[in-house]
């Protein structure tokens, strides 16, 4: 089993990265969270790595963190979901905006993913429901988790907000915020942004 990898970077295409260690090019698809966050090609890089063995293809996916690789092996293991799904489940939603759509029972947020359905979404929130404290992600309670802060996020979102942009309006919010007021609050917050 390969677990880690470091190497230099070679080559960015979009899931796909490659990353020479000791004359060896290995072929790594990563989530867009992992992806954006990478060096520039040609500097040393370290991944966390999950390898699926197929019968036709030896495939590696790597990740920057180990709760993200965590996370991943927890999305594998629910019916219907591979590890394309998996990625996109991941380039889609951080790990915080994931554990607290998991807490709020937001199939709306994960419906938004590409490749993720409703009754998808339904089976993601029963079967991810108390795994994310065996990976160690925790969401702020004083944040996106009441369902103030949830509507706040929907009203960005509906306004044309990423859910990185709307996710990081929230947490700049005092806890006790109303709807009207956050949705006030955040809307300065992000014309200054």
């Amino acid at each position: 089993m390969i677990g880690r990898i470091t190497g230099t970077l070679l080559e960015k295409h979009p899931p796909l990265v490659l990353i020479d260690v000791a004359g060896v090019g290995y072929e790594i698809d990563v989530p867009m969270s992992t992806f954006y966050n990478l060096p520039a090609v040609g500097e040393k890089v370290a991944l966390f790595t999950h390898l699926t063995v197929r019968e036709d293809a030896h495939l590696l996916y790597g990740f920057l963190s180990s709760e993200e690789r965590v996370a991943f092996r927890q999305l594998l293991k629910i019916s219907g979901v591979g590890p394309k799904l998996a990625l996109s489940v991941l380039s889609g939603l951080s790990l915080n905006d994931l554990a607290v759509a998991v807490a709020n029972k937001d199939a709306g947020r994960l419906t938004k993913i590409p490749g993720v359905g409703k009754k998808t979404a339904e089976r993601l929130l029963l079967e991810l429901q108390g795994k994310f404290a065996l990976s160690g992600t925790s969401y702020a309670p004083g944040t996106a988790s009441t369902s103030a802060s949830s509507d706040i996020v929907n009203t960005l979102l509906a306004l044309g907000y990423s859910e990185k942009e709307a996710g990081w309006a929230v947490k700049q919010l005092p806890a006790d915020a109303s709807v009207s007021d956050g949705i006030r609050h955040a809307l300065k917050l992000l014309s200054k942004a």
